[in-house]
């Protein structure tokens, strides 16, 4: 390896000394030298010439000195050695030299054999670091790797969990209800089934076509009627999203040879992303031409969200996805367009995008044109509409929300973006619980803030806002601090569930859930918090009541509530207009928010509270016997002392007077 070295000395007859001293290393090309005569030209010629290894450098020269130079270089590039050769070498110029950095110190008249012993140890140590740094550079890349594979096996098994949740859990449910449930567990069974099957055919087809086994079944039809019924079996799911599929084409038909399940699948993974990442209200473009009679040119258009110039380069490679944070706004495990490039190479293609972000995506394919396959007309839409369950989305889920006031069942917010997973979910949970849905993080967060249920079940990786952030969220938000959370997720490792926990989770069920385990926790966390209601609503009449040590972390927010509550009712208690909206009014909810609140951390209804606090409240004045009971009802915010009185005993049990008789 050659070792190139700056020589720095004002003496221009060193250069030839030093050349011929050492032109056997510089033949072998073991050195390269380069000369400065000065400091500052010898920092010109660093910055200009970054591989510069080792530095040869005098004390004594115009401008600046050696030892300022070396501490220039220093902040220049702090890894290139510096060896100074130098008539001045006392041992105050050697110590200098040594805190600015220098390798090593030869005097002048130098010893070349001190001087090459002393290049060689630099040598040395130079490759020693580089070898360390390259070292670090592969450990990089390793880390890189590995941070890759936990991607792709993170989304795979997302990917997984969610189906295999809906296979394991409406199998469960129709071995018990058979004839309740049967039709619709066994569509919901048949979907799933061919999305699972779907990622590990596609997983197959990758690995046939990159070890050149993957085979072509081409046959000759007209491959325009084939691509307009293709496109044609979007328009239903586009439709829901109020996006509008177009199909141009100024053919009447073009025969050609074709291979229809590879340009199936081409065709609907494009089309498929391109509903997928194409807002609502938005339009797709499928284009058909001939290009110069050799070639067909298929091109496929969104005005969706667009991709990072800097990540186009990628967007083929297998496992990359633009988007692989636990809020993209889809799932996917990054097969698709690697396999859907590898599809049209095996039928001697070409693909490109090109994109704007914010503005959409245009997919460009060129099929060359042949008529050598055997004509077959038989009818393909059976295989289409079979083969396009794996690229269309199920349907939203019927199930509508349950919010009937008069029912007392608990209400729960099921957070889910997928639709079989909420309907699954409800199906579990609809004879015991009245239930409202958000198909996503950011969506759950404001129902959770205007409902105010009693209980949120929410997935981790979703759109807009991940479960952690709806956790985080709503936990330091007083309108929705006691609500329990569950997080039930296919991310289901050690460090996610610490995280979900860490977050503010009361618990943690990854995918596959247990039915049962879920209704056992829901009515755990439920009874916790009736159990809480009662050191909650002690606080409204108890000023000696305090948190328990192992608790305060937890319930601080919650207790600071609602002595916030009982402080503001006891400023207004002389005052019998004080209701229920001028309290809402102080603490800052809504007359329904408040209720909910009050009503999961007390048990009482606001204006239920108002009154137990105007009574505890009575109660002390009544041990005053300088005060009659008139005067107590007044001060109580009574204006009517029979009213007082008929109140009195039907919280306590006995009339003011019956109650003064006890003290």
């Amino acid at each position: 390896m050659e070792t190139k070295i700056l020589v720095v000395d004002d003496e221009p007859q060193l250069e030839y000394l030093i050349t011929q001293k050492f032109r056997r290393q510089i033949r072998a090309k073991e050195f390269e030298l380069v000369f400065a005569l000065s400091g500052l030209e010898a920092l010109e010629k660093i910055r200009e010439q970054t591989d510069i290894d080792l530095v040869l450098s005098d004390i004594n020269m115009p401008g600046m000195d050696g030892l300022t130079f070396i501490a220039k270089l220093r902040e220049i590039n702090p890894l290139i050695k510096t060896v100074m050769v130098s008539a001045y070498g006392n041992l105050e110029n050697i110590r200098k030299a040594m805190n600015n950095g220098a390798f090593d110190f030869v005097t002048k008249p130098i010893d070349f054999q001190d001087l090459e012993a002393t290049i060689k140890r630099a040598i040395e140590e130079i490759e020693s670091h580089k070898e360390a740094a390259q070292t670090k550079e592969q450990l990089n890349q390793l880390q890189e790797l590995d941070a890759l594979k936990t991607r792709l096996y993170t989304n795979i098994t997302h990917e997984f969990r969610t189906p295999l949740t809906i296979i394991l859990g409406i199998t469960d449910r129709l071995t018990e209800e058979l004839e309740e449930s049967a039709q619709s567990g066994l569509h919901m069974i048949q979907r799933n089934g061919h999305h699972l099957l779907n990622l590990i055919n596609q997983m197959l087809e990758l690995r046939k076509l990159e070890s050149g086994k993957a085979l072509v079944h081409m046959q000759q039809g007209d491959m325009l009627a084939y691509l307009k019924y293709i496109t044609a079996s979007f328009d239903s799911y586009a439709a829901s999203r109020d996006i509008r599929v177009h199909f141009l084409t100024e053919e009447q038909g073009i025969v050609m040879d074709y291979d229809p399940e590879k340009v199936l699948h081409i065709v609907s993974n494009l089309l498929s992303n391109a509903v997928k990442f194409t807002k609502d209200g938005g339009d797709v473009y499928v284009s058909v031409a001939i290009e110069a009679g050799e070639n067909l040119l298929l091109k496929v258009k969104d005005t969706g969200i667009g991709i990072p110039t800097e990540k186009l380069a990628y967007i083929f490679d297998r496992f990359y996805q633009v988007d692989d944070s636990a809020t993209r706004a889809s799932e996917g495990t990054g097969i698709g367009l690697a396999l859907t490039k590898e599809l049209i190479k095996v039928l001697q293609g070409t693909i490109q995008v090109k994109s704007e972000l914010g503005k959409g995506t245009q997919f460009t394919i060129h099929l060359p044109i042949s008529r050598d396959a055997a004509i077959k007309e038989d009818a393909l839409s059976h295989m289409v509409e079979e083969k396009l369950n794996a690229f269309v989305p199920p349907p939203a889920s019927s199930f509508a929300p349950n919010l009937e006031p008069e029912v007392e069942a608990p209400l729960t917010l099921i957070i889910e973006d997928n639709p079989d997973v909420r309907q699954y979910i409800a199906s579990c949970l609809e004879e015991e619980y009245r239930l409202t849905f958000a198909e996503n993080g950011q969506v759950g967060i404001d129902m959770a803030l205007d409902l105010v249920p009693d209980l949120i079940i929410s997935d981790v990786m979703m759109p807009e806002k991940d479960g952690f952030e709806v956790c985080e969220i709503l936990k330091n938000n007083a309108h929705t601090s006691h609500i329990p959370i569950i997080l039930l997720t296919a991310k289901a490792d050690v460090e996610s569930r610490l995280k979900g926990l860490q977050r503010g989770a009361d618990a943690y069920l990854p995918k596959p859930f247990n039915r049962d385990e879920l209704l056992i926790r829901m009515q755990k966390l439920l009874e916790l918090r009736r159990q809480l209601q009662q050191y909650y609503l002690s606080l409204t009449a108890d000023d000696q009541v305090s948190l328990n040590e192992k608790d305060s972390a937890e319930a601080e927010q919650e207790h600071q509530f609602v002595k916030q509550v009982r402080a503001v009712i006891e400023a207004h208690l002389a005052d019998p207009k004080f209701v229920v909206p001028d309290l809402c009014r102080e603490i800052g909810m809504s007359h329904s928010q408040l209720h909910r609140k009050l009503s999961a951390l007390t048990g009482l209804s606001t204006k239920k509270l108002i009154r137990s606090i105007r009574m505890n409240y009575a109660k002390k004045l009544l041990k005053d016997p300088q005060l009659t009971i008139t005067a107590v009802a007044y001060d109580a915010g009574f204006n009517d002392p029979d009213y007082f009185h008929r109140v009195f005993k039907q919280v306590f049990g006995m009339t003011p007077g019956a109650f003064r008789d006890t003290i």
